[in-house]
Formats: C-alpha cells, sequence, structure tokens
C-alpha cells in the first residue's frame, strides 16, 4: 500500500490527476459561486503585489490607506489566525501569509458565527416585559429601524410576518427560535 494518495502515486493514472485538481476544497461548497467571487475580489484588493498571497506587507499598506496604523502585535495577530497554522511564529521572514483558500475558510468561520438558541431567547426577553413569549410587531419594527444595524422595509416585514406573526401583531419569538436554530440544540 502506497504512503502517497492515489492522485500522488507515481503510478497514478492521469486521470485521476485530473480528477484529484477538480476536487473543490470543502470551503467552497460553502458559498454560491457569486459570494465566491465577491471574496475574491475583496482578497485581491488586499493583495496589493498581486502574488497569491495576502502577506504582512499586504496588510500594512491596506492598513494605512484606510488610515489605520498597525502594530506589530496586531499583524502578528492576524498572520497567526490563519487556518491550518500551527507555528505562531512572529518573525517576520517565515514566509507567512493567507492564501484565497485560507481567507475563504477565516470569512466563514467568521460568518457562520450564529447565537445559540438561549442567547437568541434572550434577547428577545429583553423586550418581552411580560414574559408572554411574544413581542409586538410594531415594537420590533421601531428598534429594528432605529437602533443597531438598522433594518430596511421590506427586511423586517420578511423577518416578522408569517407563521410566527398573530392577527393581533404578537411575534412568537420562542417558536421562532426553536425553528432557526443555528447552532444546535444545547
Amino acid at each position: 500500500m502506497s504512503k502517497y494518495p492515489d492522485y500522488l502515486s507515481p503510478t497514478a493514472t492521469q486521470g485521476q490527476k485530473s480528477r484529484a485538481r477538480r476536487e473543490p476544497s470543502g470551503v467552497f461548497s460553502l458559498f454560491q459561486a457569486p459570494q465566491v467571487q465577491q471574496f475574491k475580489e475583496a482578497f485581491q484588493l488586499i493583495d496589493h503585489d498581486k502574488d497569491g498571497w495576502v502577506n504582512e506587507s499586504d496588510l500594512k499598506e491596506i492598513f494605512t490607506s484606510l488610515g489605520i496604523s498597525p502594530s506589530k502585535r496586531m499583524m502578528d495577530d492576524l498572520l497567526s489566525a490563519r487556518p491550518g497554522s500551527h507555528n505562531k511564529s512572529t518573525s517576520s521572514e517565515d514566509g507567512r501569509g493567507i492564501n484565497f483558500t485560507m481567507f475563504l475558510t477565516m470569512m466563514s468561520e467568521r460568518l457562520f458565527e450564529f447565537d445559540t438558541e438561549a442567547e437568541l431567547v434572550e434577547a428577545f426577553e429583553s423586550f418581552d416585559e411580560g414574559d408572554t413569549g411574544v413581542v409586538k410587531v410594531e415594537e420590533m419594527k421601531k428598534w429594528l429601524s432605529e437602533v443597531g444595524d438598522r433594518m430596511e422595509v421590506h427586511e423586517m416585514d420578511r423577518f416578522l410576518k408569517g407563521p410566527f406573526t398573530d392577527r393581533q401583531g404578537n411575534f412568537n419569538y420562542r417558536e421562532w427560535v426553536k425553528v432557526v436554530r443555528v447552532n444546535g440544540a444545547e
């Protein structure tokens, strides 16, 4: 039995090698093609020297263009936080950098950090003075349009209308959270 995967074996057929090159990284399957393209464009904006790697000099340049003076520690933290990075060396000569697959993995980790069921219920409970499990849709719309990451009217309507809102305009957040369960059961 060979110690190499079939497609790396010296006796691998051309078909096996070709098939291996075509198989996508798992992280690519998490996003739709247009999303991957948007991430690719963002990556290319950061990769100033266009070598396919975002390294310390690329990061310094992007931060400087944003009016931010990054510290050495900040740069080390960003570059050592990359996926698959087991080397915590802080030397700028160690060839550290982030390729597009690593960048996409990092973005997916950040995007899929959802709140747990308990955290979602707790957030809604702050609007539910009577601890009834429902909140008034009009009150929620007021908060969602005026505070924090403001939502558009069509976004609020899509979120607050439907099977979780009764005819009196009460949104049943406990049932909604049970259905959403973005982080699995606790």
